[in-house]
């Protein structure tokens, strides 16, 4: 059951809003008993925390509050907040395998939402990974840029590995109205007012 609607946020300055570009190989999160890097590295804002997660292993715009209302907004499958992501994967995928990911396909016995899926002509200009892909000279790569309205646990990758199309690298770009822009890996800025009352809009 969907909550009520927020109320019009009149300032970024009422709670903290974040925009971040999580690099490859940082958790989402703040601290870890293992000592693997972390949040704490990067964003020195305080009282913040991630709407949402990426693994360990993928990239991009990662989204940090102190709003707990909004932040379970984001997060939650009932207002069909939309998460855009570059996804590079091994192999051309054809249109038989582009429009099963349209349709949905079963991820641990669940049928996925439709998504909104087109293989990118060109290859995208994105950062450097520090750890870079691997790389086999007989298998070609391709990007998608794909657009889901849900966030089940590692769920880009397990798409397209259902398709036959491992996944080599993801960059989440945006979610919602705010984007991940020009930022580099491990920068932050904060977003405008605007940014930010475009998550309040019905999916």
């Amino acid at each position: 059951m969907p909550r009520a609607p927020l109320g019009k946020i009149r300032s970024v300055d009422t709670a903290h809003y974040v925009v971040f570009h999580k690099p490859y190989g940082v958790l989402s999160k703040f601290t870890d008993a293992e000592d693997r890097p972390t949040l704490a590295a990067y964003v020195k804002v305080p009282d913040v925390y991630p709407a949402g997660r990426l693994d360990m292993d993928s990239e991009g715009l990662l989204f940090l509050t102190s709003d707990g209302d909004l932040a379970a907004r984001l997060t939650s499958p009932s207002y069909k907040v939309a998460k855009t992501y570059l996804v590079q994967v091994e192999r051309i995928p054809d249109a038989a395998a582009l429009e099963r990911l349209r349709c949905g396909v079963l991820v641990k016995g669940r049928r996925t939402r439709p998504a909104k899926v087109r293989l990118l002509s060109l290859e995208p200009v994105v950062h450097p990974r520090s750890v870079p892909i691997r790389f086999r000279k007989s298998v070609p790569t391709a990007w998608l840029h794909i657009e889901i309205s849900e966030g089940m646990n590692r769920q880009i990758r397990r798409m397209t590995a259902q398709v036959g199309h491992p996944t080599l690298r993801v960059i989440r770009i945006a979610i919602g109205s705010i984007t991940l822009g020009d930022l580099a890996p491990g920068e932050w800025r904060i977003p405008n007012l605007g940014e930010v009352q475009g998550l309040l809009r019905p999916g």
